[in-house]
């Protein structure tokens, strides 16, 4: 398998993944993290908040742009940390466009700054942040040492 280096990576580089959320992704999601709030998984109690209907939690949402940052850093670099806002709310049977773009490469630090962000159904901008990813260069793969 070759592993991808910072070499391997270029500004406004982009990958795009599109996915419909269904009611078992957030009841799988649910399960999974044991976020059992009821404005997810009740239609009743959803019907009297502010929404009036159930939410797609906001963590499933900002987890879907890093099937994209993959694809583009993926093997070889490791997540540094992501930043990110809820800007609209995601319903259930909402399609999601999740975007992962390049937007800085800094060699000398070894770190890929990549815009992540999530359009839903009619192009409105859901979901807004960044990733930083640390990479290898060429050379590190050569040397077998590297540190972050």
């Amino acid at each position: 398998m070759k592993i991808k280096t910072i070499d391997d990576v270029f500004v406004s580089q982009k990958e795009e993944f599109t996915k419909t959320i269904s009611e078992s992704d957030v009841y799988l999601f649910a399960g999974l993290t044991a976020d059992f709030a009821p404005h997810h998984i009740n239609e009743e109690f959803a019907k009297t908040t502010v929404f009036g209907r159930r939410l797609v939690h906001g963590m499933l949402t900002a987890a879907l742009p890093s099937a994209c940052t993959s694809r583009i850093v993926s093997p070889g670099a490791v997540s540094l940390g992501h930043e990110f806002k809820f800007l609209k709310p995601v319903y259930i049977g909402d399609t999601i466009t999740a975007i992962a773009e390049v937007i800085e490469i800094n060699k000398e630090k070894k770190r890929v700054n990549i815009r992540t962000y999530c359009l839903n159904q009619s192009n409105e901008l859901v979901l807004d942040g960044t990733t930083l990813q640390y990479m290898k260069v060429k050379e590190d793969l050569h040397e077998g040492t590297s540190s972050c």
